[in-house]
């Protein structure tokens, strides 16, 4: 480190002391990526730390998703921040089993000059100068938990000192105060009267006829529920049903291909992803949907699967693909991207006079757990056998799905002990 380093960091730490430090919002995909699942990374190093270093470096060789390649892009991009700005020496290897007590402060100014209204020397930013977004953000700091976390077995422990050495351990991007103090919020789970109302209007008559395509027959935008033709509302149907019923995030939904269901009879299907997020290298336990009463048509695998073979035409590759120009499905054999449906939500939610802004690609898998726990009533081990949660309930993730305040209340306070309402 060089010798001006120390006057630069107490500036950034000024800054970061003097930002909003009570605000708990964080994005779902960081929570559920850094703190809600942390059976996906490895243990805290109690054991063999170098023998569970050759093992993650095995493991690691196999990470070749989308995901993993952008996370490491990103620790370049930071690498390359931090010695423009000589806050580590040409020589110095930031990332490492031994991480800098400076390491998390490092990080913090990375994602300042990239993200924030501020700059690093706590001067506001002129309004020109381009800044990534809040989503950018909290990416780069996922690529830095995945960094130290997987690839250099820091695991998930908080950063802290050592009582015994006197030095920072952990991992410096999972700092103690966000585990022990303000959860974060999390994206508002989605229930099934929303997802209801989302059914009953993407099957009014007129919206749901599947109309011929005419070239040249584009026009204009009149009204709100002409963003989205009938093919459109029909790929938003199963991707809600099977994210909901299934606890899937959207990567995983999106990445679902013909040959990935399989139809064991007329009334039943049988789901089996090739991989998830704790189960990198497939071995994932199916799941076996079958058909809803007509009361629950809008939460009906089997149903909403017809329904969509039936319109799209896909006989093989990825079931859920863009939707182009005229409702068209596109003959392209890629999936469509998480970015692109997370719009056509929202823009499905304003159908409807529901305000999108607390709702993410992770409501569907909040929503459908509390729906297993509150309306099916499942038990917490059936719900984490399911989803694919760890068992030995010593994270509990399930909470973090169960109980969030940026959820709406499901009952009023005086019908809590109604013994209508408790069917007594």
């Amino acid at each position: 480190m060089s010798s001006d380093i120390p006057l630069i960091f107490t500036t950034i730490r000024k800054v970061i002391h003097n930002a909003n430090e009570t605000d708990p919002v964080y994005a779902e995909e960081i929570e559920d990526d850094i703190e809600a699942e942390p059976e996906t990374l490895p243990q805290d190093s109690v054991y063999n730390v170098s023998q569970l270093w050759e093992h993650l470096l095995d493991a690691s060789k196999g990470v070749t998703t989308e995901t993993g390649k952008e996370y490491r892009r990103l620790m370049d991009q930071c690498v390359k921040f931090l010695k423009a700005n000589k806050l580590i020496k040409e020589e110095d290897k930031f990332f490492s089993k031994s991480p800098s007590e400076l390491a998390p402060v490092c990080i913090c100014s990375w994602i300042m000059h990239e993200c924030d209204e501020l700059d690093i020397d706590g001067t506001e930013k002129h309004h020109t100068t381009f800044r990534a977004s809040y989503n950018h953000a909290q990416k780069m700091r996922a690529a830095m938990t995945y960094a130290f976390g997987r690839l250099y077995g820091l695991g998930s422990l908080p950063w802290h000192e050592s009582e015994s050495t006197g030095r920072m351990v952990g991992n410096p991007s999972v700092p103690e105060t966000v585990r022990v103090g303000e959860p974060a919020t999390s994206a508002r789970a989605i229930t099934q009267e929303t997802l209801l109302e989302l059914y009953k209007f993407n099957n009014i008559p007129e919206i749901a006829k599947v109309k011929q395509y005419t070239a040249g027959s584009r026009k204009a935008i009149k009204e709100p529920h002409e963003r989205g033709g009938a093919r459109a509302r029909r790929l938003l149907t199963l991707a809600y049903v099977l994210a909901f019923l299934c606890l899937l995030r959207f990567d995983e939904v999106l990445k679902i291909q013909i040959h990935d269901i399989e139809w064991v009879s007329d009334t039943c299907i049988k789901l089996t992803l090739p991989f998830c997020k704790t189960s990198q290298f497939g071995g994932v336990k199916p799941f076996y949907l079958h058909l809803f009463p007509p009361h629950l048509a809008h939460l009906c695998p089997i149903r909403a699967v017809a329904n969509w073979l039936d319109v799209s035409d896909i006989e093989d590759g990825f079931l859920f693909r863009r939707i182009v120009s005229g409702d068209r499905v596109s003959q392209e054999n890629t999936h469509m991207t998480s970015e692109c449906f997370l719009e056509m939500f929202r823009n499905n939610l304003l159908d409807i006079t529901v305000d999108p802004a607390p709702y993410g690609t992770h409501s569907f898998r909040r929503g459908g757990c509390q729906w297993l726990y509150t309306c099916c009533r499942w038990g917490l081990r059936r719900i984490c056998d399911w989803g694919g949660w760890s068992t030995e309930f010593s994270n509990l993730t399930i909470v973090k799905y169960l109980i969030s305040y940026a959820d709406e209340p499901c009952e009023r306070r005086e019908d809590y002990m109604n013994p209508i309402v408790l069917r007594l």
